[in-house]
């Protein structure tokens, strides 16, 4: 759900993502209803509260925060966010999971090859140390 629209697909918790175009001298509104919100810059030029941001770049919000974003250059951005997770997360390397015991057990799976390989590659990344 998203500047008005909903869309039909069923979700355990109410999230976002939306990709935003806009032109220099517009202004977009950050929807302050949702616990955790993100923009990613893809490319482009922005200003949030008189700082101003180039793509590539993550910015994350506090919640509640009247987020208004003022389009500099030309822009494509990702809007999303949601519902905050229950628990901690835990990430290391590209693994996240709500138990580190996880974490570690994908390290093992990826060591010895029980990932299914990535398409469209055919090197062999190891962990990182």
């Amino acid at each position: 759900k998203a500047f008005g629209a909903n869309s039909p697909v069923t979700m355990v918790s109410p999230w976002f993502y939306a990709e935003v175009t806009a032109q220099a001298g517009t202004t977009v509104p950050l929807d302050p209803d949702h616990e955790e919100r993100a923009i990613y810059l893809v490319d482009g030029e922005i200003e949030i509260a008189r700082e101003r941001y180039e793509g590539p770049r993550l910015l994350i919000f506090r919640p509640g925060d009247a987020i208004t974003v003022r389009v500099v250059k030309p822009t494509r951005m990702m809007f999303l966010g949601g519902d905050a997770l229950e628990g901690p997360r835990h990430i290391w390397w590209n693994f996240v999971s709500s138990s580190k015991e996880r974490i570690e057990q994908a390290k093992q799976d990826w060591k010895t090859g029980r990932f299914a390989a990535v398409p469209s590659e055919h090197e062999f990344i190891p962990l990182p140390e």
